[in-house]
């Protein structure tokens, strides 16, 4: 089954949808996206639309605009329930009307609804957001325009009705997607690869720091536009102000200027050359129906699959001496040992065939019990538990497993990956960020084995604690810092620290940053010097298409802020908590789950005659993995929550090394017979998957024994395509 979808009406008329158009633009490690969206109405009858879509959990959405014939209508931000209030008066009244809002489930899904477009009428919806750009494990930044969105699992018990989805080839889809991006930065741009074609790239200036790039013609929809962006010598702690709006007040978070600071923190060489090689790993996999999709579309490899060579190599890669266990969820749960087991042959032996006979086969993804179960087993003295998490992310409670692993985060660190496209960011990022622990994405088996390296590595390094952060900073300019306490540090990894200065210094003034932690009982301290002055904006011949970009860091910072008020609000339930939240989103035009967007057009409004059909058709289409609903209105659509009654519908459908350690006692050298495998995976419209050939380095990674050797045998004779007389003349005489 496909988890790539498109809507048809009942009539099987195509979507109002006709045409995308994204424009990116990405400063250094900050990405703005611009999206319109062009809807045209060829029904007879007032149409109502509503798109549902995900976008990245730490996303600030800055700008939301319609544009209908000659009028163009720029929403405001307001309080949710007022929104809605104005919603329902102005479609009763017949007038255009266009509202988006988050969920109160999941931030990373927004509803846009446009309401009362008539017939014969186009719309145009732009939307725009800013966000930072991950740090891969080969030094790329990652931008993802995804495709899918996948339904979210309601547990059973939840309310909602159940919903029918359709889907079609992606040569049906009756819209068409255009995608460009430009790139800026202080350092050279190196590179972008995509996972889809791109035209060449072209670069703005001789230094070779600004550069564009656009999405090839005839592209399908058939996998996320996957940017990864190469910068030269990028990746060094550094700091970055903006000025403030000359049009906010001073004092407030948008007229003061404002300063991300991007941290790689060092550890002192006596740390890092006793890297601990004890510790618990518990490895959680998602063995729910929808693992049986494939990881995208056009792939001949299973999300399940894939999660299992994930798991693999982590498992062949694990220290001798260290404890591990392995819990499968689904509708119920199961593990692999009624606790965790010392690692060594035998136990390893017995796991790797557990993994190797599991199934998408446990129904649905009710990860909470196997999480309370993981968190009820006592702790190994000496042994930190290291808990691993891979899931494709279809979570529709995704707010009460953040609480619960937040809640346990003092007892272990979770690192979470991602399977498959549609994996919802902000389960898989909010998990690694309450659990003091790093995300991963992982889609294809192309960048695997680095990423499952690097949180190994991350994993095996000591905790870090009692992080503090000082500002020294002239007479007259104080600090407030807007990002949430860190709670986890590792080495080499950047962590995003953003802040508000008030005051004035001159243009040559510097400030401080300190960053002081203990790790592995050494109390270590970095520092960052940087200039107070607004840096310089990187222009392009076209910004004024891009307006809000010019405040991109002081959207992001307000995003922090916001999410911090959010958390502080759920937990303690204060009221003056939401006046905060909706009054810094009104101040600064982004988003939270207490305020909408929207826009009116009360021209030519007349009310609505008679009685109203409603018709709801909810599937999913490959934009931005968004969703469309086409709806018609009924009498009592006013009295209806929308986006309630959206998310309660968007449920989902259930199914019945050691390689890379150094170890003197290897025989063989596993990059050393690593091969090239290029396969032509055909396109195909029903995106069912068929398990292809294993990659030879997993094959060979499967045989590797628990201290890091390889049995000379017919098996790995196989692997290597050798026979075993070939082997033995090569055998290192050690």
């Amino acid at each position: 089954m496909s988890n790539l979808f498109c809507l048809l009406t009942p009539e099987k008329d195509s979507v109002p949808l006709k045409s995308i158009d994204a424009q990116l633009e990405v400063k250094d490690h900050v990405a703005t996206l611009v999206s319109t969206l062009n809807f045209e109405n060829k029904e007879d009858k007032p149409l109502e639309t509503v798109f549902v879509f995900p976008l990245p959990g730490d996303a600030a959405v800055c700008h939301f605009s319609a544009q209908i014939g000659e009028t163009h209508i720029v929403a405001e931000v307001m309080d949710r329930q007022q929104a809605r209030q104005v919603y329902d008066d102005a479609l009763s009244s017949g007038q255009k009307v266009f509202v988006l809002e988050e969920s109160d489930e999941s931030p990373d899904i927004f509803s846009l609804t446009v309401g009362s477009l008539p017939p014969g009428e186009s719309a145009s919806i732009r939307l725009e957001y800013v966000t930072e750009l991950a740090v891969q494990a080969d030094d790329g930044l990652r931008f993802c325009l995804p495709v899918v969105l996948n339904p979210r699992y309601q547990p059973r018990g939840s309310e909602g009705p159940s919903v029918q989805v359709t889907s079609v080839p992606a040569s049906l889809v009756p819209y068409s997607l255009s995608f460009s991006a430009r790139v800026s930065s202080p350092h050279p741009v190196s590179k972008i690869e995509s996972s889809c074609p791109l035209e060449p790239l072209q670069y703005l200036n001789a230094d070779q720091t600004q550069a564009t790039v656009k999405l090839a013609t005839g592209h399908k929809f058939d996998r996320d536009v996957e940017l990864l962006i190469y910068y030269k010598d990028a990746h060094r702690p550094s700091a970055v102000v903006e000025a403030g709006q000359v049009s906010a007040k001073p004092g407030t978070l948008m007229g003061d200027p404002a300063v991300m600071v991007s941290l790689y923190p060092e550890f002192p060489e006596s740390v890092t050359s006793n890297f601990t090689s004890c510790g618990e790993f518990v490895f959680l996999l998602d063995r729910s129906g929808s693992m049986d999709f494939p990881t995208y579309c056009g792939s001949r490899q299973s999300r399940i699959a894939s999660a299992k060579d994930t798991l693999m190599l982590l498992l062949k890669s694990l220290p001798m001496g260290c404890y591990f266990n392995i819990y499968g969820f689904g509708d119920s749960y199961e593990q692999v040992f009624p606790k965790s087991a010392k690692y060594n042959q035998k136990n390893l032996k017995r796991a790797v065939k557990k993994v190797e006979e599991m199934g998408a086969d446990l129904g649905g993804s009710e990860i909470l019990e196997p999480l309370r179960q993981i968190y009820r087993q006592p702790c190994i003295p000496k042994h930190p538990r290291q808990l691993f998490i891979f899931t494709d992310g279809e979570v529709n409670y995704t707010k009460a497993v953040l609480d619960e692993v937040k809640e346990h985060s003092e007892f272990h660190r979770c690192f979470s990956f991602g399977i498959g496209e549609g994996a919802s960011s902000e389960l898989i990022n909010g998990m690694a960020r309450e659990g003091g622990g790093h995300a991963q994405f992982i889609v294809g088996k192309e960048r695997m084995q680095p990423k499952v390296m690097q949180s190994l590595r991350f994993a095996l390094q000591p905790l870090v604690t009692d992080i503090s952060l000082s500002w020294d900073l002239p007479e007259g300019v104080s600090v407030t810092t807007l990002s949430l306490p860190l709670t986890a540090l590792f080495q080499g990894q950047r962590s995003l620290i953003f802040a508000q200065l008030t005051g004035e210094c001159s243009e040559a003034a510097d400030g401080c940053l300190t960053v002081r932690f203990t790790t592995a009982g050494h109390p270590c301290q970095n520092q960052l010097h940087f200039s107070l002055q607004p840096a310089c904006d990187l222009d392009f011949d076209q910004k004024e298409d891009m307006p809000f970009a010019r405040s991109s860091i002081h959207r992001l910072a307000a995003r922090t802020l916001i999410r911090s008020l959010e958390q502080e609000q759920r937990e303690h339930g204060k009221p003056e908590e939401i006046e905060k939240v909706v009054d810094l989103s009104v101040q600064s035009g982004v988003s939270s789950i207490f305020t909408a967007f929207i826009a009116v057009n009360k021209s030519n409004g007349e009310p609505v005659q008679g009685p109203l059909i409603y018709r709801e058709n909810p599937t999913y289409m490959p934009l931005l993995r968004g969703g469309l609903i086409d709806l018609m209105f009924d009498d009592s659509w006013g009295e209806k929550n929308i986006f309630r009654r959206i998310c309660s519908s968007i449920r989902k459908r259930t199914s019945a090394s050691k390689f890379g350690k150094a170890c003197k006692n290897n025989l063989f050298s596993a990059s050393s017979f690593k091969k090239n495998q290029s396969e032509s995976i055909e396109n195909r419209g029903d995106c069912e998957p068929t398990e292809p050939a294993r990659d030879p380095l997993l094959e060979l990674v499967s045989l590797q024994d628990a201290s890091g050797c390889w049995l000379l045998d017919p098996c790995l004779a196989a692997a290597l395509g050798k026979s075993i007389e070939e082997l033995v003349k090569t055998r290192p005489s050690s």
